[in-house]
């Protein structure tokens, strides 16, 4: 039996870097049925890239039965890579790209594809900064989190490449 998307979640996922690399936080909104859900989360040496996706891993980690997502996020990175299957390729290629390169954050793209197998998740692409307010407050989110004092390790990060 195919599986049932009943409710919609609607998520605003965010992450950012201060300094690239440097300290950085990602921050999701969720928005259900009049309920609202606010994450965040820091770590102490990290890239814009990889908070974007784990801003993406966590807004799907939070959920606790299958949902039909629509994830806003304003990095193409993330949007393209999905929508457009950069991610699939990376992996079917042993995480190399087209040009026999190492892909970039492969640890963080094998969670973001193996949980977007729970649910049905529209990737769709929002301009930064350009007054979406839940976009606004995943952004504000993140750069709280980036700021913040209990700063988490990036263990992906600190891979060697």
């Amino acid at each position: 039996m195919p599986a049932t998307f009943e409710k919609k979640i609607e998520a605003w996922a965010d992450g950012c870097c201060l300094g690239n690399p440097g300290p950085g936080g990602y921050g999701v909104v969720l928005l259900h049925d009049g309920h609202r859900k606010e994450l965040k989360g820091g770590f102490k040496h990290t890239t814009n890239n990889r908070m974007e996706i784990l801003a993406a891993i966590k807004t799907l980690e939070a959920l606790k039965e299958k949902c039909h997502v629509v994830l806003h996020s304003d990095s193409q990175y993330v949007v393209k890579a999905m929508n457009e299957g950069w991610a699939e390729k990376w992996k079917s290629r042993g995480w190399k790209t087209q040009g026999n390169q190492p892909a970039m954050n492969p640890d963080l793209w094998q969670r973001l594809l193996r949980l977007r197998l729970d649910h049905k998740v529209e990737f769709k692409w929002v301009k930064g900064h350009s007054g979406v307010p839940e976009n606004e407050r995943a952004d504000e989110l993140a750069k709280e989190a980036a700021q913040g004092a209990d700063l988490e390790e990036d263990a992906g990060y600190l891979l060697p490449r």
